[in-house]
């Protein structure tokens, strides 16, 4: 079902973890009763130099929190506010189709986060520390 570069970012998560101090968190889906995702920024010179994620869904949502981050860090926001669902599936190696909604998780968090350093959010919204599952 998922190929060997899915499970690779599923079983070795890069980027796991809450950044104390972020400049811009972003969160999506329910981290009370349902997925989400949960991805913070430091930004420097509109570059993003270090971001996390902590996740709570199946092996498809943790390995696409993994790559979203993989592909966002070190990139100017500029980039970064372009990656799309697709970008994380590729670099995945492609989603079964029924786990294609996997990766707007992370896609979705990223860009609700880079808003959030751009004081673009004015809601607050859930803070969640639920480690990874």
């Amino acid at each position: 079902m998922y190929n060997l570069i899915l499970l690779d970012h599923f079983q070795n998560p890069r980027n796991v973890g809450k950044l104390e101090d972020a400049d811009g968190v972003g969160l999506i889906g329910d981290p009370e009763c349902g997925d989400y995702m949960r991805i913070s920024i430091r930004v420097e010179d509109w570059k993003i130099v270090d971001i996390g994620f902590l996740c709570k869904g199946c092996p498809a949502a943790i390995a696409s929190g993994s790559a979203t981050t993989d592909l966002a860090c070190g990139m100017m926001m500029e980039q970064a506010m372009c990656l799309t669902p697709e970008d994380v599936a590729q670099h995945l190696g492609g989603l079964p189709e029924d786990k294609m909604h996997c990766s707007n998780l992370g896609v979705g968090a990223l860009h609700y986060a880079m808003a959030d350093y751009l004081h673009l959010i004015s809601d607050e919204q859930p803070e969640s520390d639920t480690p990874q599952t």
